[in-house]
């Protein structure tokens, strides 16, 4: 690792016990996460099993999940190797050449992962189906977060990135502080009024509802929904803007993909800027809700990105 911050370990965050994390081949200290000493491992679960070797605080870490560099960012830790992606400005760095590109994020580049020696890879969703062939170059795990219990499977996330380098305090608190922001979240979302969330690609409008890849706000948040909107799959439901009008939502929540993928495309206040959505409550009150495109379609749960998703919604109610 470039930077590797070595503290001594406290208490998990709550939830950990749900990690399943234990020392391989150590003392009772060390399953809990208290020995720093060089070639330790642990025993990590995760979406796609059980990896036994995990190395505490590896040198050389590959990720391929945006959530998970911006949660290590929080903690001031760096990846070694990252995907060829569109980066926000808060992870910009990695753009540059000194970082190993290691593929795009749903197609590693295996020889280049290879050659780099990682002792550690990290992937989430969209790298998920690599999975065994990464875990033959070296000791890999899936973090996604679970869409059907989003903020439980971020926590036992983000703590699996404490335990891993040592920050297990420093993970607490801040989850902590995501919880509160959440309930005093929740607290206003009660008379907010009913929320619709759409995302606009190549000029096409699709929503997404409870328990959909974007469904912090209905799920998490409390905002209730104003239509009925399938969740399966990560693209939402296509709808037409006739929808929107009958759907009439009191808040409009707005993601405008071809802005966070850097392709070129219709902006979304200009797909959307038609009689039908002008008529609708959201429209006439101002509740046209633009989240940051990065921040939700690319990046997602991490610590310090949540806290700014979450932030989005309560100052848009």
């Amino acid at each position: 690792m470039k930077t590797s911050l070595r503290t001594a370990l406290g208490g998990a965050a709550a939830g950990a016990a749900l990690l399943a994390l234990t020392a391989c081949g150590g003392d009772a200290g060390a399953s809990a996460g208290t020995s720093s000493a060089a070639g330790a491992t642990i025993s990590v679960e995760h979406a796609q099993g059980t990896t036994g070797n995990v190395p505490v605080n590896p040198e050389t870490v590959f990720v391929f999940d945006l959530g998970v560099l911006d949660t290590m960012n929080a903690l001031g830790l760096e990846a070694d190797g990252v995907p060829d992606a569109e980066f926000p400005e808060s992870l910009s760095k990695y753009a540059g050449a000194d970082y190993t590109k290691i593929g795009s994020m749903k197609e590693p580049d295996f020889e280049a992962i290879a050659a780099g020696d990682p002792d550690l890879i990290i992937i989430s969703g969209r790298t998920a189906a690599a999975y065994p062939e990464l875990s033959e170059i070296a000791p890999t795990v899936d973090l996604s977060v679970d869409m059907a219990r989003p903020v439980e499977s971020f926590t036992e996330q983000a703590t699996t990135v404490g335990r891993i380098f040592g920050q297990e305090d420093a993970v607490a608190g801040k989850l902590t502080a995501i919880d509160e922001q959440i309930e005093a979240t929740k607290a206003k979302a009660a008379d907010a009024g009913k929320g619709l969330i759409v995302l606009t690609s190549g000029g096409e409008t699709t929503a997404y509802g409870a328990g959909s890849r974007f469904g912090l706000i209905h799920d998490v948040l409390g905002v209730p929904t104003a239509a009925d909107v399938k969740s399966e799959g990560a693209h939402g439901e296509s709808v037409s803007f006739e929808f929107i009008k009958e759907t009439n939502p009191d808040l409009l929540f707005v993601i405008d993909r071809d802005a966070a993928v850097g392709t070129e495309g219709a902006a979304a206040s200009a797909v959307l800027d038609n009689e039908l959505v002008a008529s609708t409550n959201a429209a006439k009150n101002g509740k046209i809700v633009n989240l940051d495109p990065s921040a939700w379609y690319l990046v997602g749960y991490g610590l310090n990105n949540l806290p700014a998703m979450v932030g989005a919604v309560a100052d848009a109610l």
